[in-house]
């Protein structure tokens, strides 16, 4: 749809558009998305390292809380008959 757009806008034809666009189009479309997400890789694995050593150097504020039993969890069974 976008290809026959902009071929719209150039003045050429369905028919004269020619492979060689659609594979330019194609190419510049990997490759931007390429780096976009690269850079989304990037961004989240810095502010990945950043969190971690905010909780690294604050582990008062990240208490490890102990693990409950099932039976803990569970309330008591009163069989109704």
């Amino acid at each position: 749809v976008v290809l026959f757009v902009l071929n719209d806008g150039f003045g050429l034809s369905r028919r004269n558009a020619g492979v060689h666009r659609q594979i330019l189009f194609a190419t510049v479309g990997w490759f931007v998305g390429y780096h976009m997400l690269k850079r989304a890789e990037y961004v989240y694995a810095k502010r990945d390292r950043e969190l971690l050593e905010y909780v690294r150097q604050h582990p008062e504020d990240f208490k490890i809380k102990e693990k409950k039993k099932v039976g803990e969890l569970l309330e008591d069974f009163y069989p109704i008959r």
